[in-house]
């Protein structure tokens, strides 16, 4: 397969100092991190950069920053979705894609389109992106399934439609994406705790949340999969269950936050409607990490 979205790709978090303005020392840090760590690629302004609370000035900042300290060094993709079709346009068209290798953009969510809906939608994101596009299925979120052969439509019909984070969390979905994809069509795995066997089956790798935390394991055992060696992949697969189950027992990015408070890489301010991991949850967090 001949894609840049190959391997580990992470959804970065969006660090904020006490009074909620963005920390941009943190994210540096954090980039720094994953890039000795061996991180494949970057996704900015997703959900787990709490894309639903940062402004748009923000959001050009927040991206000129990882431009900026990655130099080139890892591709780079920036969030733009939602579920105002006409809105996702504008946007596209305002935005300075210096550095910017593709965009992730969502399925959209609260309106529950059909699936005709969803192809129009991506249609006209299609006909007006000037680089690469990787779709976002995350029905937990959404509300609505964009059906596997919904995707594969897209995939087969525009050429900038390059890839799909799924994240349904269904690996009956999974394997009919893989079984009928193009062949330069990647489908990127959106759940960690399934990244590795869609990975071994044909799959090109992840794009995660528990990767910017545990970054060298994680990596590494995403790297074995697409070698095949699984005994040695899911040996580290099996010392990971338990921490990326903890950084979703509460919310997302609330859980991730707090294992890089742990280590010292950012704070865990999140900005409401969410908020910190509970006292409870970091204490197994901790216990986690002082064991591994």
């Amino acid at each position: 397969m001949t894609t840049p979205f190959l391997g580990t790709g992470i959804a970065i978090v969006t660090p904020f100092n006490k009074d909620k303005s963005v920390d941009f020392k943190a994210l540096e840090r954090v980039v720094e991190f994953n890039i000795k760590n061996g991180v494949n690629y970057i996704v900015i302004s997703g959900t787990t950069g709490e894309s639903g609370t940062i402004t748009a000035a923000e959001k050009k900042d927040i991206t000129a920053c990882i431009v900026k300290a990655t130099s080139g060094r890892v591709p780079l993709v920036l969030g733009i979705g939602g579920n105002n079709t006409t809105n996702v346009i504008e946007e596209i068209k305002s935005t300075d894609f210096t550095g910017i290798s593709a965009i992730l953009s969502v399925a959209p969510y609260y309106s529950k389109p059909t699936q005709e809906g969803f192809y129009q939608h991506f249609k006209a994101i299609s006909d007006v992106s000037p680089v690469d596009i990787i779709l976002y299925n995350v029905p937990g979120r959404t509300a609505k399934n964009m059906d596997a052969q919904t995707t594969l439509r897209l995939a087969r019909d525009f050429k900038n439609v390059v890839a799909v984070k799924e994240a349904g969390n269904n690996m009956a979905q999974y394997y009919e994406l893989l079984r009928d994809k193009p062949e330069d069509f990647a489908i990127i795995s959106g759940d960690d705790d399934l990244a590795l066997g869609v990975t071994l089956a044909g799959g090109a790798g992840v794009i995660s949340v528990i990767g910017q935390a545990m970054t060298k394991d994680f990596c590494d055992m995403i790297q074995l999969g697409l070698q095949g060696k699984s005994k040695e992949a899911y040996q580290l697969h099996y010392n990971l269950m338990e921490i990326i189950s903890l950084i979703f027992a509460e919310n997302n990015p609330s859980g991730i936050k707090a294992v890089l408070e742990a280590m010292d890489l950012c704070s865990d301010e999140v900005r409401l409607p969410l908020v910190p991991a509970t006292s409870s949850l970091k204490t197994q967090i901790n216990q986690f990490l002082e064991n591994y």
